[in-house]
Parts: C-alpha cells; sequence; structure tokens
C-alpha cells in the first residue's frame, strides 16, 4: 500500500470523534504528514493575493498535498493561513504539511544569484538587475540615475555610479529594482566604519571624493599590488594641482572603452567634466563601482615619489618621478611592444 492510499486511514484515526485526540492534537499530527517516500523537489509558484484554500489546492495540483481543506485547517489551526507569502518556490516532494507552511510563512522563495565584478559601471550592472526585475534596462538606469533615490539610499551621488557593492547577492524572481538597488547600497555602507570613517577625513577627502578616486585606481590597476600605489599617484597630482590625465575618466566620458585612448578621443570630449586631461581635480563622481581593495588602497595610499605610470604589455605599470623619465618609458615600452616582447 503506497503513503497515498493509507492517507485517509490517518486523517480518519486523526479526526475521529471515537479516538481520545483533540482536533488540535489531531491538526498537529496532520501537520507531520507528507510523502516520506519521494524524492527531488517540486517547482510550485504561489500567486500573489492567494488564499490558503487557493495555496492548498495549488498544493494538491503539484503532489504535495492530498487532502487542500485540511491543510487550509491546519493553516488555520496554525495562525498562518494569512501570512503565506507569494513567490516561486522548491519544496522537497516528501516534505510534511508542517514544513511546507514554514517554508510559505518564512518566504523561502528560490532565488537568484547577481553577480557585479569590481569596475563594472551602472550600465553593465542595469541589465543584471533588469534580468531578475523583469523591467527594461533604460527603467533601471533611469533608478539609478534618480537624485531623489540616490538621497533615499543615503550614498554621496550624483548617481548611484560607484555605490552599487561589487559582489554576488541573491534576489527571488521579480525583485523590484528599486529594492535590489537599495540591497547593493545597503552593502556599500557597511563598508563605512568608524575606522574608515576617520581615515577618509585624515586624508581630507570626503566621501564622494574618495569613492571617485578609488573607482578610477579600479579601472586603472590590474596588479592587486599596484592598487595603493597608482592610488598614491593621483593623490600627488592632487597636492600639486596636476590634472590626473587618467584614461578610464575620459572612457566614461566618451561612454565607451578603447584598447588605446587616442588624443582625438580626448578632444572629442574637451568639455566634458569627467575628462581629467582639461579639467583640473577629480571629476563630479566615481566612474565604476570599486571593490573593497580598491577603497583600501585609496584609504590607505602608498608613500612613493611617482607622478607618472604607464602600463606595460603584461597589465603591470612602470611608475617615474619625471616627465621625461615617463616619456622614456612610454617610448621603450613602445619599442618593446613594437619588437612582439
Amino acid at each position: 500500500m503506497t503513503a497515498r492510499s493509507r492517507r485517509p486511514l490517518v486523517v480518519a484515526r486523526v479526526l475521529a470523534p471515537a479516538r481520545a485526540l483533540t482536533l488540535a492534537s489531531g491538526l498537529a499530527l496532520v501537520g507531520a504528514c507528507g510523502n516520506g517516500g519521494a524524492e527531488g523537489y517540486v517547482e510550485l509558484r504561489i500567486p500573489e493575493g492567494a488564499s490558503a484554500r487557493q495555496i492548498a489546492s495549488n498544493l494538491e495540483d503539484a503532489g504535495l498535498v492530498d487532502y487542500p481543506s485540511v491543510f487550509a485547517l491546519y493553516a488555520s489551526f496554525r495562525g498562518s493561513a494569512s501570512s503565506l507569502k507569494a513567490g516561486l518556490y522548491r519544496i522537497p516532494a516528501g516534505a510534511g504539511w508542517s514544513q511546507i507552511l514554514r517554508m510559505l510563512e518564512r518566504g523561502e522563495v528560490v532565488t537568484f544569484p547577481i553577480t557585479i565584478p569590481e569596475g563594472f559601471g551602472v550600465r553593465q550592472i542595469a541589465p543584471r538587475i533588469a534580468r531578475i526585475s523583469a523591467v527594461p534596462a533604460d527603467s533601471v538606469l533611469r533608478l539609478a540615475r534618480d537624485s531623489a533615490l540616490v538621497a533615499e539610499l543615503g550614498v554621496p551621488g550624483p548617481t548611484l555610479e560607484g555605490y552599487l557593492f561589487p559582489e554576488t547577492y541573491h534576489f527571488a524572481e521579480r525583485t523590484p529594482a528599486v529594492r535590489a538597488l537599495a540591497a547593493m547600497t545597503a552593502r556599500y555602507r557597511e563598508f563605512w566604519g568608524p575606522e574608515e570613517i576617520a581615515r577618509r577625513e585624515s586624508l581630507g577627502l570626503t566621501e564622494r571624493e574618495l569613492v571617485t578616486l578609488a573607482s578610477i585606481v579600479e579601472k586603472e590597476a590590474r596588479l592587486p599590488g599596484e592598487r595603493p600605489i597608482i592610488a598614491g599617484v593621483y593623490l600627488n597630482r592632487l597636492e600639486i594641482g596636476m590634472p590626473l590625465q587618467a584614461d578610464p575618466t575620459v572612457q566614461f566620458a566618451l561612454d565607451s572603452v578603447h584598447a588605446r585612448l587616442l588624443y582625438r578621443d580626448i578632444e572629442r570630449v574637451a568639455d566634458h567634466p569627467y575628462n581629467t586631461y582639461t579639467h583640473p581635480g577629480l571629476p563630479p563622481g566615481p566612474i565604476a563601482s570599486p571593490g573593497e581593495a580598491s577603497l583600501r588602497a585609496t584609504l590607505y595610499p602608498a608613500r612613493v615619489p611617482y607622478l607618472f605610470f604607464v602600463a606595460r604589455p603584461d597589465g603591470s605599470h612602470e611608475f617615474t618621478r619625471t616627465e621625461r623619465e615617463h616619456i622614456n618609458a612610454k617610448n621603450r615600452i613602445r619599442r618593446e611592444r613594437d619588437a612582439g616582447k
């Protein structure tokens, strides 16, 4: 006899008035019922606003509950009939009623991972949020640039660029884009403890300035050990009033990535406020999301005498003190590149 065919006897015995069991204890025992021999999982979608009876019917259709009216009664007995949450669930095929109710009460829905790599900008992040929110990426972009939302989420702005912290997140399907953005900025806020705030203030930088510089470091560095050195170079330039001349800021202004930035590219966006060749100081805001390593490298930059650096073909950089040394390094690396070294 199968578990399914035995169930009427169990229910009958539990609820039979001839038995000494009370209704309460009977329902509690019924809560342990489940298809114990079943294996695997059953995917089930609970619609918004569904009543306990409707949910019980869905569970019956999915083969998880044999007696939906008794299950609905059990949910009422547990006091959870009105607190069952909508969403997509993966329920063990042999789950007892109490386990099923617990999952529905807690909203233990299926979640999907979203990974935000270090150095991603909002244009790259928006499509990932759009996929789980089921809204167009352009709508996510508009939210990320909404000054009211920026203020509400408590980040320095001017947009959410730079404050969507790199990490792997897990969201339920159709999570509102605002909620996803809020989770990412909340993770960013967690970075700022008393020690980090005190250190930033000792550098004489605002939070926006620090994150902006860290975002440039994130885009420039290829080797982890060079992050503090690159941060130190840019802080040296800021200290003497030298333009940052950071290629990633020009690419941000161009809204595209170029393997090699040319003079004509710089000229095309000469008036853009993010062009650090033509505008002194830091740009108005971050150009991407810096990870924790770049934020810490900017908070604790290397004390170096360098003002210049140039990338080698392997992604490392050669750091120099003077413009003459910088030009020589550029020419030598170019010759090595052309020679195929």
